[in-house]
């Protein structure tokens, strides 16, 4: 059965994107591809297929149930790492299958610690310090516990790296905050150093950190919305187009949305269009209904404010976006006709509809709204 939408994932347009993130890490950084929250909307199962074809190695994930998904959707051998929640119930299959496993409460390496001798096979452990973000993260007495219990059973874990994350490197407001972070981490790892305690690597930098703190590269970035062709915020962008001679974007979009029509309709001069008295038609209108809404994750907030791209022209959506329902107007648009592809988010013609468009107008960020792309719409793989 077809779908109301299509998701399209370009895996040249990947291909692209992996290939300038090489050309400006330090060599030999290694990438760990973010694919929480589906892929970020993508689609971990058809995304994680073409990472692994673009040389791909490393995945990060936020929890053991990304995770299996990953690890179902894997295609050679690759590295995942979970970088949040780890049911306990869950740990025991983690360490059986080399799951790596950040370590941010005590309680996670008990639980690690007894799986590991149950199955005989090492935990593989990320060690994350708390150094100023306040959010997950083990702090000093914290960090001496592990420390010890690591020690005292050094045959059953593998600390595979000791990490942190940053408190919004993507904003020049956060940069003092940001620099006592990376003083901080500093100096926890030669803490750690001292005591005996000997990460294989380290890592600290997201997509913004990697362009913003080039110190904070180390041995690994985790590299989430960036690779899908998108900035971490417009300031992301001018701190690296400054310090090159081009200024254009360099990045390509990986993910294109669309549908296409259901129904035409005239409406006449003083009618409104959809629910309740939102729309009032000031001139006769031809109207284009699609069959997509905010279950499909196209937001409310967008009436009377969205575009969609439609014979390679921009048309506007008009009254509200209903559950499953947008109608848009395309007065003046050509030869339009039922079945006619719709565009949401990419490229039509000579225009170009981005994440960013739907962001401006819905106050939402564009983690968000790809995000929240439901993951029953098809994930198609395209050149």
């Amino acid at each position: 059965m077809h779908s109301t939408s299509t998701i399209e994932i370009s895996i040249s347009a990947l291909r692209h994107n992996i290939r300038f993130l090489q050309s400006f890490l330090r060599p030999g950084v290694r990438i760990s591809s973010v694919v929480k929250a589906n892929a970020y909307g993508h689609g971990i199962e058809p995304f994680v297929g073409i990472a692994e074809e673009c040389g791909i190695d490393h995945f990060s994930v936020f929890s053991l149930d990304e995770a299996y998904q990953v690890k179902k959707a894997l295609k050679n051998h690759a590295e995942i790492m979970v970088m949040g929640w780890s049911n306990p119930k869950d740990i025991e299959w983690a360490v059986e299958n080399g799951i790596e496993l950040y370590v941010f409460e005590n309680e996670t390496l008990e639980t690690a610690l007894s799986a590991a001798k149950k199955s005989g096979k090492n935990a593989v452990i990320h060690l994350e310090i708390e150094t100023g973000m306040n959010r997950t993260g083990l702090v000093d007495k914290d960090i001496r516990k592990a420390v010890a219990k690591i020690k005292a059973n050094k045959e059953y874990f593998r600390v595979k790296g000791l990490c942190t994350h940053y408190s919004g490197a993507e904003s020049i407001s956060n940069y003092h905050r940001i620099q006592h972070q990376i003083r901080k981490f500093r100096q926890k790892q030669r803490l750690l150093l001292k005591a005996g305690i000997l990460p294989e690597q380290f890592h600290t930098a997201c997509s913004a950190a990697s362009i913003a703190y080039p110190v904070t590269q180390m041995d690994m970035v985790r590299i989430g919305i960036l690779q899908y062709g998108l900035w971490p915020s417009p300031e992301t962008f001018i701190h690296f187009t400054h310090q090159q001679n081009d200024r254009s974007d360099p990045l390509k979009r990986v993910l294109s949305w669309k549908s296409s029509i259901m129904s035409i309709k005239e409406v006449k001069e003083g009618e409104f269009v959809s629910y309740g008295t939102n729309y009032l038609a000031k001139t006769d209108m031809l109207v284009a209904i699609i069959p997509t809404g905010y279950s499909h994750g196209y937001s409310r907030s967008l009436s009377n404010q969205g575009r969609v791209l439609i014979k390679g022209q921009r048309a506007g959506i008009i009254g509200l976006v209903n559950m499953n329902m947008m109608i848009a107007d395309i007065t003046g648009i050509d030869d339009v006709k039922i079945g006619d592809e719709v565009v949401f988010i990419g490229k039509q013609g000579d225009r170009v509809i981005s994440v960013s468009s739907f962001t401006e107008f819905s106050d939402q960020l564009n983690y968000e709204l790809l995000a929240r792309l439901p993951q029953n719409i098809p994930r198609k793989i395209v050149d």
